[in-house]
């Protein structure tokens, strides 16, 4: 698993530690960069503000991304990877503590790959990474890397 580095864009950071400690405690040891608003997390894909410069040759093997960010939310950050050709095809996992059924939707209907309710309890959200990180980081075939133009 290792040079698959991990995109969590992630506001709230209890559930930011949550995350980095259930991806440590299951031995998935993977770089994890962390956007704390939609804006940075654009910014980062696409190689601008804070991260212009940065070799965008290099993405993600997946992103877990929040719906509610400060700046931009979830839904106009999937929208916008899926409208660039560099990023259509990322992987992009929702994990959010959202369970209305209008967000599921329209994240689906956006293009999103996965669509996760954040368990409340430490086991079962560590349980809930394991799995994401044996299916995405392990067994998942990430679609061919598409070259800057």
């Amino acid at each position: 698993m290792e040079n698959k580095i991990i995109l969590l864009v992630e506001d709230n950071p209890d559930d930011e530690t949550l995350t980095l400690r259930a991806l440590e405690k299951n031995n998935i040891l993977n770089e994890v960069v962390v956007a704390h608003d939609g804006v940075e997390a654009l910014d980062y894909l696409f190689g601008e503000g804070g991260y212009a410069g940065r070799d965008t040759s290099v993405m993600p093997e997946v992103v877990l991304l929040d719906l509610k960010l400060p700046k931009l939310d979830g839904l106009e950050v999937l929208r916008r990877i899926r409208a660039d050709r560099r990023t259509k095809l990322l992987p992009v996992v929702i994990l959010t503590t959202s369970k209305e059924e209008c967000d599921l939707i329209e994240s689906y209907s956006l293009g999103a790959n996965s669509y996760i309710s954040k368990p409340v309890r430490f086991v079962q959200f560590g349980e809930a990474v394991q799995r994401l990180g044996l299916y995405w980081l392990v067994l998942n075939i990430a679609p061919p890397k598409v070259r800057a133009a």
